[in-house]
């Protein structure tokens, strides 16, 4: 979609202008549309009520605001009206020159954090903030700051001193650590200050927020908003607004804050709307009011929520009825009040500019990323968020055509398959030339053919139906076999599997239902189909639960059991019902964990080894020579005493 573009009337005083004139899309010519005024409400009040203009220009912009605009006309290019080109200032003898703000700043030949090795470091693209090799934003490479980095070595004005409010310092303490620091506060105060900062935006010597304290320095304090030689495309006419917007931000907006190394009394931070406790660290915005305190991490510039470098903030508008004045950066305070070129990065003074994906540009720099020429009143294309013209974009960016090797133009319909482009008229069946366009078509080694082709020439018979396959019908596969999706069924219940599961046994297709009937394993007690915790005992199958001993049924999965008349017995129930017992103490006689053991017998009478022994002198007969006395058994030298 084509962007909007805005040409911007401001009359002087409380109110501004806008007046419209939007296309209707990227590919449809452009139409005059009528305007219609819409008034907004200054954004800054102060500012503007400062920034008066010659009556002359006033009521030609007053004129301009109500002049007509003619009805549509279809075909016919938008062209900016009374927009001058934006042509570099030459410096003249008579204006002051200040300390060059960029003559510190390190940035050509830096690398691109985001394309790495693909760009060989940032070059300057003429007068544009991007870089010439890969059009990212200057600020999107690793610069830095070589010299000094002190705000007053950045600002070329005098500001308030961070140490006002304290009769003198109440340390010694240097803190050599940092970059920048309180100074004249004890080691453990400075230390309590930054633990409420984020440690990689820390300004700590060769650390990570080394080189954040570097990228805000730059973007804060733009040279270009404080030094009328840093500006080279403001016209002759407006130098007066723009001293005047700089001596009114000087005066009434622009500050220092400082900190304070106890809190009096329990407060609320400005920012977070968080408690503040007694006795804490904490930094204070005057502008905003003595009271007006701070977390050291929360002294942010309320539009990019970055540390305010060396607590220096412009005071801006409250956002709402219920809210006090924000703190911004110098950038993005000097933003509220004019808008900024997305190409130059300087402010536009002059009343009219172009408004475009969502960006105020001076009217001559809504270019071409690629050859620089102007956009205004012409269609682009956006590639990487970059406008590019219609000539550029089918020269460097347009797709190639698979079949007749020439880009494809927006104007075209670009058809795309697989990473490969077609023009409309060139998506033809290889065989017979028929357009495919909005048609089933197939493939084969990187050629399309049409439907009737495709099956005569490469078509595969489905294992289920025996018919082809035609083009852009769906296929099922499995193990070198394919079926339509309508013939891929059980072999049983004739019902189609589709894509859910199945179960292939001896080249046979079935559903889970029609396999288990058939053919899977059964218990042997309770005659139902084992799906899981089965076990097999002499080639029976049995559920976990239903193996269980005949005389007390406890599960006898896991543990030793014992059969007994093709009867499966826990050893408890063996031993009980089956086992011989001792003669001696009547217990029977197993193994240890109901396996076997060894025991003796005599006469149909049975003996544990431990058991058999000499009833008169208890010595163990295992393996001698003993005699019976009635229901007792006495070794040889017991009966000699004892007969």
């Amino acid at each position: 979609m084509f962007n909007r573009l805005a040409f911007h009337f401001k009359e002087i005083h409380q109110n501004i202008y806008f007046l419209t004139l939007a296309p209707r899309d990227l590919l449809s010519p452009f139409r005059h549309e009528h305007a219609q005024q819409r008034k907004m409400q200054p954004l800054f009040p102060l500012s503007f009520r400062s920034f008066q203009t010659n009556s002359n220009i006033c009521r030609k912009r007053q004129r301009a605001a109500q002049r007509k605009v003619p009805p549509s006309c279809a075909g016919e290019r938008i062209q900016t009206h009374r927009v001058q080109q934006a042509k570099p200032r030459q410096s003249s003898d008579s204006m002051t020159e200040a300390s060059n703000m960029t003559a510190d700043v390190v940035d050509i030949g830096q690398s691109c954090l985001t394309c790495g090795d693909r760009c060989p470091g940032y070059a300057p693209q003429d007068w544009k903030k991007i870089c010439a090799n890969c059009k990212c934003p200057r600020m999107g490479h690793e610069v830095f700051i070589k010299g000094s980095l002190a705000v007053k070595d950045r600002v070329p004005v005098e500001l308030p001193d961070a140490m006002r409010m304290l009769d003198a310092a109440k340390s010694r303490y240097i803190p050599d650590k940092y970059l920048w620091a309180p100074v004249g506060f004890p080691r453990e105060k400075i230390e309590d200050y930054f633990k409420t900062i984020p440690e990689e935006k820390r300004p700590i010597k060769s650390g990570p927020g080394e080189v954040y304290w570097h990228q805000q320095l730059i973007q804060q304090f733009p040279p270009q908003d404080f030094q009328l030689s840093q500006c080279r495309f403001i016209d002759q006419e407006h130098i007066k607004t723009f001293e005047e917007f700089v001596a009114t931000r000087n005066d009434h907006c622009l500050d220092r804050g400082y900190v304070r190394d106890s809190l009096p009394d329990t407060s609320t931070c400005r920012q977070c709307k968080g408690v503040i406790y007694k006795g804490s660290v904490v930094a204070v915005a005057p502008k905003c009011g003595e009271t007006a305190y701070f977390h050291p991490g929360c002294f942010v510039c309320d539009t990019c929520k970055e540390l305010l470098c060396e607590l220096v903030y412009c005071i801006g508008p409250p956002t709402d009825e219920n809210s006090g004045s924000k703190l911004f950066c110098e950038r993005h305070f000097a933003e509220q009040v004019k808008p900024r070129c997305g190409a130059c990065d300087e402010m536009i003074f002059s009343g009219e500019y172009t408004r475009a994906m969502n960006r105020d540009w001076h009217a001559s720099h809504f270019c071409c990323t690629d050859c620089v020429q102007p956009l205004t009143g012409k269609r682009y294309v956006l590639r990487d968020k970059n406008p590019i013209c219609l000539k550029c974009y089918e020269g460097s960016y347009a797709n190639q055509c698979t079949g007749c090797q020439r880009p494809i133009g927006i104007e075209g319909r670009d058809l795309a398959y697989k990473d490969r482009h077609w023009h409309e008229a060139c998506f033809l069946c290889n065989l017979c030339k028929m357009s495919l366009v909005d048609k089933a078509f197939g493939t084969k080694e990187e050629k399309i053919y049409c439907g009737n082709c495709y099956d005569s020439s490469f078509g595969q018979k489905c294992d289920g139906c025996t018919e082809i396959f035609r083009a852009g019908t769906k296929k099922l596969e499995y193990k070198g076999r394919q079926w339509h999706e309508k013939c891929f069924v059980c072999v049983c219940c004739k019902h189609a599997i589709g894509t859910g599961s199945f179960v292939p046994k001896e080249n046979e297709i079935y559903c889970g239902k029609c396999y288990e009937e058939k053919f899977a394993l059964r218990c042997s007690k309770c005659a139902l189909i084992i799906t899981a915790n089965g076990i097999t005992y002499k080639n029976s199958p049995f559920h976990k639960e239903c193996f269980l001993c005949t005389n007390c049924n406890t599960q006898l999965a896991g543990q030793k059991f014992t059969v007994k008349d093709e009867r499966p017995f826990c050893a408890a129930c063996y031993a009980e019902l089956f086992a011989k017992r001792c003669s001696a103490c009547r217990l029977p006689i197993i193994g240890q964990s109901g396996g076997s053991t060894k025991f003796v017998s005599f006469e149909n009478r049975h003996w544990h080894n431990e058991c058999f022994e000499c009833s008169q002198c208890q010595q163990s007969l295992v393996g001698k020579g003993f005699i019976t006395d009635e229901d007792n058994i006495i070794c040889p030298d017991c009966a000699k005493t004892k007969f």
